[in-house]
């Protein structure tokens, strides 16, 4: 047994879904299928009844469950336990393209007043993954945009920022005020790939399904800018990123704020990380 099935477990027994748990884990459904499967022989227990109405857990899954988030939150910890222990000076932060940068320098020169000594490394992720590394290990804290859902994963509000439609310069809708999601109905967007979290790529499509399979997929800002510049395509984006020339953003005013958070894992208690996380939120 490994800890990969477990988490794999965990998810489908918190979703009752392997379709939601799939989209949770930016997996396919076949692979997670296979895993649970080999799970369940492994233990030589059923640990889902499946029927027509849905999932539902074992008595045996009833029972693995709680172990199982035991096991995993104290193998989540270790991180934290070995840095506690070792008196590491570092602090890994995560970002999506220029979202650390509007944040605020104070965070940052805050942060290094508190902590002269401490070296900050910045990781830049791609926006396939909006908690920016840190349900990876890969960032110990990110500053990063929402809405998205990450199991493991707390963040807490900064402020929120307005929408807008990116779209070149020439385009007949570029010199309006504002937009509306309607007026775009017919135009070819960018969007983010099907593994990416729902409720994030969902925020940025503008909800929008009907369209699909005229879109462009990106995973990068720079791939963003390409697509509006070469394939004349649109998508949302904050109005406070920075625009690259010969691109315009409009305002779009039936599209909810995009709120700036700062994110950390939940079991992580370095001092560090709390500091970081208690200037950013004020």
């Amino acid at each position: 047994m490994d800890l990969r099935s477990l988490s794999y477990f965990v998810a489908v027994a918190e979703e009752l879904s392997v379709g939601r748990a799939a989209a949770r884990l930016r997996l396919s459904q076949p692979p997670l299928s296979r895993a649970i499967k080999r799970l369940e022989d492994e233990l030589g227990a059923e640990l889902f009844l499946r029927s027509a109405r849905g999932m539902e857990l074992t008595p045996a899954g009833l029972a693995l469950l709680p172990e199982a988030r035991d096991v995993l939150a104290r193998v989540e910890a270790l991180p934290s336990l070995v840095a506690q222990a070792s008196g590491e000076r570092t602090l890994t932060i995560g970002t999506l393209a220029d979202s650390l940068d509007h944040a605020g320098r104070f965070l940052i020169d805050t942060f290094q007043q508190r902590h002269p000594g401490v070296e900050i490394r910045i990781v830049e992720g791609d926006l396939t993954d909006p908690s920016a590394g840190v349900d990876r290990g890969l960032a110990d804290v990110a500053i990063t945009r929402g809405p998205f859902r990450a199991a493991g994963i707390v963040v807490a509000e900064i402020r929120r920022d307005p929408v807008g439609v990116l779209m070149r310069e020439s385009d007949p809708l570029a010199s309006r005020d504002r937009v509306r999601l309607s007026d775009l109905r017919e135009r070819r967007w960018f969007r983010l790939p099907e593994t990416a979290d729902p409720l994030w790529a969902g925020f940025w499509a503008g909800h929008r399904d009907d369209r699909e399979g005229t879109d462009i997929v990106v995973r990068t800002v720079r791939e963003c800018v390409q697509a509006v510049l070469w394939s004349d395509a649109v998508g949302l984006a904050p109005l406070t990123i920075n625009r690259a020339p010969g691109i315009v953003l409009v305002p779009v005013e039936d599209v909810a704020p995009s709120p700036l958070l700062v994110a950390w894992r939940r079991r992580d208690r370095r001092s560090l990380v709390k500091d970081f996380v208690d200037i950013a939120r004020g």
